[in-house]
């Protein structure tokens, strides 16, 4: 290619590179497609320029904006043996903007994508990696190290590939003197190899023992919250998730004194409005929900809301503030399920899925009906925002009604419903129409949990101005028994009867009277208990027995249908039956005409090589009657020549000088008149074998009729029949 081809080539790629690419191979167009596969092909010719192999990996760089680019290019075009064959063409000179562009683009390839160690040039590029990582050159080492963090991270086949080297060791080394390098992303690198490669050896048990794996769990906390860029926070979090699978690590985290405060500072990183930044750390969230002991210290550290005491001593002294970001860390974990932010839908569903598993953890560790309203709150604006979204998002719609039937939902909406803020009691009556009309919401249940939650109040309203009329009394702790009570009651009458004051008297029936009081409105209180717990006891069992009785009468449903079904299946049986017989039946048939088909295929055969062999017979005749008329010319002119000399003869008989001559003609007539006779013989001869010819000829075209009316019926049978599946031919 020319150069000038090659400059005008680049000047058209850089005006693409600057079009606005997003999800284009993702959109199904086949002209874009040819076009990426034919710039592929182009790249990875050795011969092609490299200013225009660059400006091409350029313009792939700016198409693999999403995951579903990623992908395409990856399994669709191959993009990364592509550049594996690039960068191993120009492995000799390693520090090109070309070789360090290559990396660049295939880290951005790679990244939580598995590549198979059948790719071609993985061995190659991956020689070519561990040889760089070893070197000097600092340009080099970072691309180099994100790009085999990728290629080994949940990829056992590159891992083995690795271990199976002769100087692994010395990669390990290397490795581990990067782990003090001043660039934390080389640190992150360094120990996501690491953890990939040798997590499970000893190498790996001494990297992440119980001494160094606290300053592990510091260093990465603090990356994640403190870091600059996107891609070490995306590498941190994977290397904390990658540790997670490992059952000793796990336990190590859940003892980590300082987990708490990382995890609030981690959770405030949602106060922002990046949706990487997010969904990395919802990510991180969930893997830390597959961990049951982290699972219990993540829902404190989310759910458990600060005291206003304490707030108020972190404003004077500046410390303590992970209680206060708590609940904000909470709502803004809320806030994520509703985002207006361009491109966090996959960040809401995150948020829903990650307080799902942690409401149900909640919610099976309390089992009961005291949860806080943080949780409450978290709930109805989940079921809420699933409400706007089930026309949106697939399934959504379903799972919305699965979850308004659930017999959980019964709480969270009885303490909205009878809340004291307007917003709960709306959110509360939007849900409740919807809910209603659904067949198996607990609708006497919902009922049931509002009256207690009523009576509830109630009652703590009745009991708290109670405790503010006893606490009013001076308290009397030798009156607290019914046999205390009758020895105080002696003890006064002994008292009177020896003269002692009647205003004392008074003070200590009144004391009486009082504990009698109390353990009266406390007996009351446990009847009025005692009552309510039977009336619920009741409605429980009229609500057992109505979906037992319900139950009983969909299964009667259900086994009609099955019988309905069973019926239904015997029919499809029979008719299936019959079908197969048929197509046996069809099957037989069309052997038999295909056996046919065969026999006329061979008749028509032989009568093609009968009809060669007459057309050779008719060659041979004529050629024989072509000789007769030849013979019979020269019989002519021989009989002629007969006549002559016979005249001649008669002419010369007078004279008998002659004789001699008379005598040699006499001789050539005889021998004319023998070539004569042989000539007749022969022509005889040869009518004869063409009578014979031509009558069987008329034989063989009376057979080939036949043979010809024969195919024509049967063609016309079987098109009728087989609707031309069988095609004859002559």
């Amino acid at each position: 290619m020319c150069l000038q081809c090659c400059g005008t080539c680049c000047v058209y790629l850089q005006e693409v590179s600057g079009l606005k690419c997003d999800q284009l191979l993702s959109s199904g167009q086949v002209l874009p497609r040819e076009c990426v596969s034919g710039l592929v092909e182009l790249a990875g010719n050795p011969n092609t320029n490299q200013t225009l192999t660059g400006s091409i990996i350029s313009l792939l760089a700016k198409l693999a904006c999403d995951d579903d680019s990623r992908e395409i290019l990856n399994s669709s075009y191959n993009l990364t043996s592509t550049l594996a064959s690039v960068i191993h063409c120009h492995s000799a000179t390693a520090g090109e903007p070309l070789v360090l562009q290559c990396l660049q683009v295939l880290q951005k390839l790679t990244y939580n994508t598995r590549v198979f160690q059948s790719t071609n040039y993985i061995h190659e590029l991956i020689a070519f990696l561990m040889t760089n990582i070893q070197s000097q050159n600092e340009d080099i080492i970072m691309p180099c190290l994100g790009l085999m963090a990728n290629l080994c991270r949940d990829n056992h086949s590159v891992q083995s590939h690795i271990k199976s080297l002769d100087n692994v060791k010395r990669f390990y080394r290397t490795l581990i003197n990067f782990l003090a390098h001043n660039s934390l992303t080389v640190v992150i690198f360094t120990l996501s190899i690491l953890a990939s490669l040798t997590l499970n050896e000893k190498v790996g048990e001494k990297l992440f023992d119980a001494k160094n794996i606290h300053q592990t769990f510091q260093l990465v906390f603090n990356i994640i919250v403190n870091g600059n860029g996107t891609q070490t926070r995306k590498y941190s979090v994977d290397l904390l998730i990658d540790l997670l699978k490992n059952p000793k690590i796990a336990d190590h985290l859940t003892k980590y004194q300082h987990f708490s405060a990382c995890v609030s500072q981690v959770l405030g990183l949602l106060q922002s409005k990046d949706p990487d930044s997010a969904g990395k750390v919802l990510e991180l969230l969930l893997a830390m929900c597959s961990v049951s002991g982290l699972r219990s210290l993540l829902c404190e550290v989310v759910f458990r809301p600060a005291a206003p005491k304490l707030r108020a001593v972190s404003r004077r002294q500046g410390t303590g503030l992970d209680g206060g970001r708590k609940t904000e860390s909470g709502l803004a974990l809320v806030q994520w399920l509703s985002s207006p932010v361009d491109g966090a839908e996959s960040c809401s569903l995150q948020a829903l899925q990650l307080l799902n598993e942690l409401l149900e953890h909640w919610y099976k560790r309390v089992r009961v009906v005291c949860f806080s309203q943080v949780c409450a709150e978290a709930l109805l604006t989940t079921l809420e925002l699933m409400s706007k979204l089930r026309q949106q998002v697939k399934d959504m719609e379903t799972s919305f009604y699965r979850m308004l039937q659930d017999q959980r939902i019964v709480t969270p909406l009885s303490l909205a419903l009878t809340s004291q803020h307007r917003e709960r009691v709306q959110t509360g009556l939007s849900l409740l129409f919807e809910a209603t009309p659904l067949p198996d919401f607990p609708s006497l249940v919902l009922g049931e949990s509002m009256a207690a939650n009523n009576a509830y109040c109630q009652r703590e309203a009745e009991l708290s101005v109670k405790r503010v009329a006893v606490q009013e009394v001076p308290p009397f702790s030798i009156l607290d028994c019914s046999s205390g009570s009758s020895r105080s009651v002696h003890s006064l009458v002994d008292k009177i009867q020896n003269g002692l004051e009647v205003k004392c008297v008074r003070v200590c029936w009144g004391k009486i009277l009082l504990s009698c009081i109390s353990k009266e409105s406390r007996l009351q209180d446990l009847l009025d208990a005692k009552a309510l717990a039977l009336s619920q006891a009741d409605r429980l069992i009229a609500q057992y027995r109505f979906q037992r009785a319900q139950a009983e009468a969909e299964a009667c449903k259900l086994g009609c249908l099955l019988k309905e079904a069973e019926r239904r299946r015997e029919d499809l049986q029979g008719e299936l039956s019959s079908q197969v017989l048929e197509v046996e039946r069809s099957k037989a048939d069309m052997e038999e005409l295909l056996q046919h088909n065969a026999r006329l295929q061979q008749d028509s055969e032989e009568h093609q090589a009968l009809k060669g062999a007459y057309n050779s017979l008719l060659n041979r005749f004529n050629e024989s009657e072509r000789l007769l008329k030849e013979l019979q010319t020269a019989h002519i002119s021989l009989t002629k020549q007969n006549d002559t000399l016979r005249k001649n003869h008669e002419a010369l008989q007078l004279q008998r000088e002659l004789e001699e001559t008379v005598d040699v003609l006499r001789k050539e007539l005889n021998k004319t008149e023998q070539a004569r006779k042989d000539a007749s013989i022969k022509a005889s001869s040869l009518e004869l074998q063409k009578s014979q010819l031509e009558t069987k000829l008329k034989q063989k075209e009376d057979e080939l009729n036949k043979h010809s009316s024969m195919i024509a019926m049967i063609h016309s049978l079987s098109s009728g029949k087989l609707k031309s599946d069988v095609n004859l031919s002559l």
